[in-house]
């Protein structure tokens, strides 16, 4: 039987030039490839969810527009629940543009459009089909209230809250208790807790910071070394597979969505990171977003 996930984000059409570095300011590259994929944080979590055989509803909001209907058809492809994607007459589809080198680095920038316009009431709606140990993973491209309604109401219905904290972004602090597991990257752990993550040792102790605010699980991506993972019993690093990156752009989400399905199936949370691991690494290894994501058989 699939697992419910539901995931509360945003989606994205990524505009990707791949060259051999990428431009300093006031910097023209010449040459590269040109790709156009569906992307955001959200769907590409809600994607590799579904990837890997999970049942996945996603809540999001999208333009009138051909961008926003080809997403929500890439959706319905991969099985995931549209009925809570609302559409913006107003705004258009969210897009990102995305500069890749030689390096599989990348360096991106979102215009949010309609993301940016998610509303609490929208959101709401979805809510009320979340039924106890369900599990809810969000994330920062949609809008900061409307992100804080959606973890405290999802709590209080008995869910499992997983929250991605990127885009970097400062939270209010009463949110943090409804938590059961953050995942920041290096940069997104150091904007909120203040430390600057940089080997095990900070990472423990900018841990502990989250700890204090209330969450029960920390977990600190840290790229090609794996991930950190920290609670009141379990303090230490999950390696990820070495690997040789072509594009790394989705590697968070693939990792998130990922742990999502591992622990909405029952395994434990280093069971779960070390198959997260897996399928970031995988990911990392193609280019684009949603379409690096793993199918289930190739973590068998």
């Amino acid at each position: 039987m699939k697992q419910k996930i539901f995931v509360i984000g945003s989606s994205n059409t990524d505009m990707v030039v791949k060259s051999q570095k990428l431009p300093a300011p006031g910097e023209t590259i010449i040459g590269g490839t040109f790709l156009m994929n569906p992307g955001g944080k959200g769907a590409n979590q809600a994607v590799a969810a579904a990837k890997l055989g999970a049942a996945v509803t996603f809540v999001s909001k999208t333009g009138n527009d051909i961008f926003g209907k080809q997403a929500v058809q890439g959706f319905q492809r991969e099985g995931i629940n549209i009925d809570y994607i609302f559409t913006d007459l107003e705004n258009p589809s969210g897009v990102a543009l995305i500069l890749v080198d030689a390096k599989g680095e990348n360096s991106i920038a979102v215009a949010s459009g309609a993301n940016g316009n998610l509303q609490i009431a929208e959101v709401e709606k979805a809510i009320g089909q979340i039924m106890p140990n369900d599990t809810v993973l969000l994330q920062l491209e949609i809008p900061i209230p409307t992100v804080e309604f959606a973890i405290k109401k999802c709590f209080e219905r008995g869910a499992k809250v997983i929250l991605n904290p990127a885009p970097a972004q400062v939270l209010d602090e009463s949110v943090f208790k409804y938590l059961d597991i953050i995942t920041p990257n290096e940069t997104e752990a150091e904007l909120l807790t203040g430390i600057k993550v940089i080997d095990l040792t900070s990472a423990e102790q900018a841990a502990l910071k989250f700890h204090e605010k209330g969450v029960k699980n920390v977990i600190i991506t840290l790229g090609s070394r794996g991930a950190y993972l920290h609670n009141d019993t379990i303090n230490r690093l999950i390696p990820a597979p070495i690997v040789e990156a072509t594009d790394t752009t989705a590697a968070g989400d693939v990792f998130n969505g990922a742990l999502a399905v591992a622990l909405s199936e029952g395994q434990d949370l280093e069971q779960a990171i070390s198959f997260a691991c897996r399928a970031a690494a995988i990911s990392v290894t193609r280019m684009g977003a949603q379409a690096s994501a793993p199918m289930r058989n190739e973590l068998n």
